[in-house]
């Protein structure tokens, strides 16, 4: 932030969309002191300064040490022996140049923190939790702990007497369009039937563009009650007007009051704990006893426990026992108290990245108010990693003056090494992929000989990255993200072996990742921002039977998932999308929120923009366009070829002047004479054959806009256009808005007419059963002229080419989100719907994923604890987790993955995970034939095929159709079939068969074919 306090949104944009810019501003104006540089407060440091605090203290007395190497990712070899905070400043201060970052290497003392809002506590004793906590209470600070011990973690918040919290959740807000509104007591709101009001029981709504009842447009928030999807109910209406139409129902968030207690109040209500794994709940409650329990025991012996010494252990648990006598907990799980004796001098970076996550978002909303904060207490293990107990001794986790003597100490030297022999594949170098990064080098994944990480990422480095995607730096802007990445990940550990890929990990590459490079991996994870990408990983994971790692955030909510061969369920094909499709004429004529109008000017963009001059630039390159245009169907022929004549022929602009008349004609027709014409089709007052309003629910009936080039709007759209217009054909534009004024003064403006012959379709299902109707109403002489026209060679001038515009969103020099954002709203002024800031139009138009950096640093932390259960090998399900967090109103949902579905072919059971491995040919043989394949089949699994595919090709189908196909080897087969070679990187057929013994089921094991 700024002295004045102002938002840098193209830093912060895509946080923006999860706090707001009131929050921001609040945060803005804190200042947060985090005491202890080890692994957990560097993790909650790092978080709220990327979030846009106005300062953050660091405060560490002590040395680094071999240990903190573990997980203090800003450490390294040379600082050991020197003060922790101070050597950290340094990239703490470069990860943001709006928060002011400080160190101190004092001890803390109640001077220093009542210079702060927020106060922070890691890696300290229950002395100092009890001594500041109810001194920050009292004096209106809040106050956080938070502490990680091997594979456990502690979080407690108190944020005194009375704090608001000014949005509890979130989540966007729910509104819908009225339909009626009833006189009565009380009133009944019935709201248009396209989708459900969404609205919940004992919420408040505000009215707007009532037309009638107009004093509920000024009533503030009203209660409601939901009497069902589409109707609620509200105050008593019957004094007011008569409702004539119209209307928006707005949910309207109410702020709440919470108390916190003081820390030593707290520390005695077990009731406080906050889940995050609802099959620990004993453990954790107990975990409550063992912490304090493991505070007694450094107090008394000056250390942790010693790594898996049974009488640490015993000493602990006796201080549990006596602790317990007055919490009197039902269930003491003695099992994690010995987990925690045994692991507690370890440090995870995993675990360090889950809880130094939670804990700064909770400085977040200690600073903005926004989101609920966790009363009070918190608690997270992961000792299912020690399912297989005897892997672990004494000797085997002492300290060996390692940079892994963190994490040696919970697992052992030999799994050290186990995990620097891994080699995995990342795919996506983004914010989930650097935070994997980073945990992967402290863990020192692939750091060994024969150990490799590949990571590959399509995409360079923008200004908006770096304020979650922490490895990258202002000096890196327009670099590739995974060789950045990769060259962070070496500085943070030398030892890692990882190389950088540029390539979309998708069929075209599977020349690079082929079966050889699959086979060779360990694991594979996916740091992913669509499904469809997703999917593909995952069905190569199961083809070559490899784990995988996934996970993904939206917001302040994520999910991880653990894909392990035949143990769990794969992440699947692509379900059904939750986002359902705008029918064309709602875009086109019937509009009625401000999605349906910035949906439209994005598809204004494409059509303008971008097909037009993508399909110059082949007509000039490709000799076969025409006639493969041409082959679309007559209708689309002609206007694709209509487009490329205008661009190279009569109606090309000469220069800038062009651009403008061009833009201020377009302006013209979209926002007045087609809503003339529209009107002209269905006047205002007209009926259905039903003798209902034809504009009525979400038909919103339109006016016509008159331009005004004394007008913003009207004037950012023909700037907007004429520039992105003039972009195409290399023509300079302008910003000057005084100078298109002088030139639109000159610009012809044609009278119009609406035409009674024109149809507008009312549902999309209309406009299908007209298309077929349309191809006699081609104009056939003016194909043919086009098809003429075109075909002359003199026509193909590399002078002619053309610069498509591909929609970028982030930059604001380039006029796109100026036009999207003056196109849209000019359309809902047209419809009269509420109009869209560039903030909010950006959101929708550009899809942008809403994202901050804790529910990042979570979600990898959380991915990394499951990739230490693949390493150990542990073989039951029970041992996994997948989880779904929202860290918004503290819900975390830890659960164990689901079992492959199985499916029988002729009475034997089978999964996803399995198939039919054959050799295409053995030794020095020749390949085997297609009738050789069945056969071997037949022998082997006792499964007869009666038909056989490659993809959509049928490769065999049993009857004397086929016969010839046996005698062939089966790669000519496919080749014959495909009529294509197949690829030379190839080293598998994947074929799906159908049995005799069972055609009817739907699933089988495909059969993998070695070449």
């Amino acid at each position: 932030m700024s002295e004045k306090n102002e938002i840098d949104e193209g830093l912060y944009s895509r946080q923006l969309y999860v706090l707001g810019h009131d929050a921001m501003r609040r945060m803005g104006t804190a200042s947060v002191l985090i005491a202890g540089m080890r692994g957990v407060g560097v993790e909650i440091a790092k978080n709220v300064i990327l979030s846009g605090v106005k300062s953050v203290t660091v405060q560490d007395e002590g040395l680094a040490e071999w240990k903190d190497l573990s997980t203090q990712f800003f450490l390294r070899e040379r600082h050991l022996g020197q003060n922790r905070a101070l050597s950290s400043l340094p990239e703490l201060s470069a990860l943001n140049p709006h928060v002011y970052v400080t160190a101190h290497t004092a001890p803390l003392d109640p001077n220093l923190l009542l210079k702060f809002q927020v106060v922070v506590l890691t890696d300290s004793s229950l002395e100092d939790q009890l001594r500041f906590g109810p001194f920050c209470h009292s004096n209106g600070i809040k106050f956080i702990v938070a502490d990680a011990k091997g594979l456990s973690g502690q979080l407690f918040c108190d944020f005194g007497e009375e704090f608001e919290v000014l949005d509890i959740n979130g989540e966007t807000l729910a509104s819908a369009m009225i339909d009626h509104i009833s006189k009565g007591n009380p009133g009944i709101v019935t709201c248009s039937v396209d989708q459900s009001h969404g609205f919940e029981d004992d919420c408040s709504v505000s009215f707007s563009e009532i037309r009638g009842m107009t004093e509920l447009n000024s009533y503030g928030p009203v209660d409601i009650t939901v009497l069902s999807p589409y109707s609620f109910s509200i105050c008593d209406t019957s004094g007011l007007s008569e409702y004539q139409k119209g209307g928006v129902a707005t949910e309207v968030k109410k702020a709440q009051k919470l108390r916190f207690k003081s820390m030593d109040e707290a520390l005695l209500d077990p009731e406080l704990l906050v889940m995050t794994d609802y099959g620990k709940v004993d453990r954790h409650q107990t975990l409550h006893l063992a912490f304090q329990a493991l505070h007694g025991f450094v107090k008394t012996q000056g250390r942790l426990p010693k790594p898996r010494s049974q009488s640490d252990a015993e000493v602990l648990l006796a201080g549990v026992v006596e602790l317990n006598k007055v919490a009197q907990l039902e269930h003491l799980d003695e099992a994690v108290v010995r987990g925690l004796s045994f692991t507690a001098s370890g440090d995870l970076a995993p675990v360090n990245a889950f809880i130094g996550g939670v804990a700064a978002q909770e400085v977040l909303k200690a600073c903005s108010g926004k989101f609920t904060p966790l009363q009070q207490w918190l608690y997270f293990d992961a000792m299912e990693c020690l399912a297989d107990d005897h892997q672990f001794t004494e000797s085997s986790c002492s300290p060996r003056g390692s940079r892994y003597d963190g994490q040696i100490a919970v697992f052992g030297s030999a799994f050290q090494e186990r995990l620097e022999k891994q080699k995995y594949f990342l795919v996506g170098a983004g914010a989930i992929g650097c935070e994997l990064l980073k945990n992967f080098a402290l863990i020192g994944l692939g750091a060994g000989e024969g150990g490799h990480i590949t990571v590959t990422d399509m995409d360079s480095i923008e200004r908006s990255n770096l304020n979650r995607q922490f490895l990258f730096r202002p000096r890196d802007i327009g670099r590739q993200k995974s060789e950045a990445a990769a060259e962070a990940v070496r500085e943070m550990n030398p030892r890692v072996n990882i190389e950088a890929h540029q390539n979309r990990v998708d069929p075209d590459s599977e020349r690079v990742y082929g079966r050889r490079f699959f086979t060779g991996l360990d694991g594979v994870a996916a740091a992913l921002d669509n499904v469809e990408a997703r999917v593909y990983l995952d069905g190569r994971c199961v083809q070559h039977q490899k784990p995988m790692l996934e996970g993904g955030t939206l917001g302040s909510k994520g999910h991880t998932l653990v894909v392990v061969p035949h143990l769990t369920q794969s992440y699947g094909p692509a379900g059904a999308n939750n986002v359902k499709a705008i029918p064309l004429c709602t875009l086109k004529n019937f509009p009625h929120r401000i999605e349906h109008t910035l949906q439209w000017a994005r598809d204004q963009f494409e059509g303008l923009f971008k097909q037009p001059a993508e399909n110059v630039n082949q007509y000039l390159k490709d000799a076969g366009f025409l006639e493969r245009t041409l082959g679309l169907g007559e209708a689309e022929a002609l206007e694709v070829l209509d487009g490329v004549w205008a661009s190279v022929g009569g109606r090309r602009p000469a220069g800038w002047e062009d651009c403008v008349s061009w833009a201020r004609l377009r302006w013209e027709t979209l926002y007045n004479n087609d809503i003339r014409q529209l009107l002209h089709c269905f006047p205002q007052g007209q009926l259905t054959s039903s003798g209902l309003p034809f504009w009525s629910g979400a038909k919103r009936c339109p006016h016509p806009l008159i331009f005004d080039p004394n007008n913003t709007t009207h004037m950012d759209y023909v700037v907007a256009a004429a520039n992105l217009y003039g972009q195409t054909y290399g023509i300079a534009g302008s910003r000057d808005y005084a100078a298109v004024r002088k030139v639109l003064e000159k610009v012809p403006v044609p009278d119009f007419t609406p035409k009674s012959t024109v149809k507008i379709h009312v549902t999309d299902q209309e406009m299908e059963e007209d298309k077929e109707k349309q191809i006699a109403d081609v104009d056939q002489g003016r194909l043919e002229e086009l098809e003429r026209k075109l075909a002359l060679q003199a026509q193909r001038s590399s002078a002619m080419q053309m610069h498509p515009a591909d929609f970028e969103k982030d930059d604001d020099s380039n006029f796109h989100m100026d036009f999207i954002v003056a196109a849209s709203n000019l359309r809902a002024e047209n419809y009269e719907i509420p109009a869209a800031d560039r903030h909010k139009s950006k959101l929708i138009a550009g899809r942008i994923i809403p994202a901050i950096a804790t529910t990042t640093a979570v979600v990898a932390g959380l991915m990394c604890v499951e990739l230490y259960k693949l390493v150990l090998g542990l073989p039951a399900i029970s041992s996994y987790r997948s989880s779904y967090i929202n860290m918004a109103v503290q819900l975390f949902v830890l659960s164990q993955p689901c079992p492959p579905r199985r499916f029988t072919v002729a009475e034997k059971e089978y999964s996803l995970w399995d198939n039919f491995q054959v050799r295409g040919r053995g030794d020095g043989q020749q390949e085997m034939t297609l009738g050789e394949l069945l056969s071997h089949i037949k022998e082997e699994y006792h499964l007869e095929i009666s038909s056989l595919f490659y993809g959509s090709a049928v490769l065999y189908d049993a009857g004397p159709a086929h016969q010839e196909r046996l005698l062939l080897s089966v790669s000519d087969v496919v080749r014959k079939v495909t009529k294509a070679d197949l690829p030379q990187h190839l080293r598998m057929l994947q074929m799906f068969p159908s049995f005799a013994e069972d055609e009817d089921c739907e699933v089988v094991p495909p059969i993998h074919y070695l070449l």
